[in-house]
């Protein structure tokens, strides 16, 4: 177990230049944007910029705070992003466009490479007790919670959880990745 306290994390421009993403996690560590296996970031969506794309890539996005965005993939399809804490998972290599439902915006992203694993953000509510072995990542979302003995609080991740005890009010997400094979 590890945990990544949110201000820790290093501001990096996204692929495309246009936002910045703060990575969480990435599989095989130090890969690239172009070579990772899986990748867990935390964006910010401050102007109507495009999203980066990533062909063969499956991605899924969770606004975590602000009033969030409508998604237009590949100009026709459209997603309002404004319920926080609601997964929405989509094509890498889809055009996104963005406009900002409010303010700036800040969003938690999981890319997994298409064919090789996948991956999934499941929503947990507290109060209670999640048993969290097998998962990849905890994020937490909203609050506070214990993870072993150690206090987390909102924008704190944890690498390869055990069991976490999430306190009344908070939220987690709790990331898997298994083998396209499995």
């Amino acid at each position: 177990m590890k945990v990544v306290r949110f201000d820790e994390l290093n501001a990096v421009p996204w692929k495309n230049g246009l936002g910045i993403t703060r990575e969480i996690a990435v599989e095989p560590p130090g890969a690239s944007m172009d070579d990772f296996l899986w990748r867990v970031s935390i964006a910010d969506v401050d102007t109507a910029s495009p999203f980066s794309r990533f062909a063969g890539i499956d991605r899924t996005i969770v606004l975590l705070q602000g009033d969030g965005f409508t998604m237009t993939l590949d100009g026709e399809r459209e997603r309002a992003l404004t319920t926080p804490c609601e997964p929405f998972a989509f094509p890498g290599e889809a055009r996104v466009e963005v406009m900002l439902a409010g303010g700036a915006t800040r969003d938690f992203n999981l890319m997994v490479r298409r064919g090789a694993v996948r991956g999934s953000v499941d929503v947990v509510r507290g109060p209670g007790h999640v048993e969290a072995h097998g998962a990849e990542l905890l994020h937490l979302a909203r609050g506070t919670a214990l993870v072993g003995d150690v206090a987390c609080a909102t924008g704190d991740s944890v690498i390869a959880p055990p069991s976490v005890e999430l306190d009344e009010g908070a939220v987690a997400l709790l990331v898997r990745i298994v083998s396209a094979r499995d």
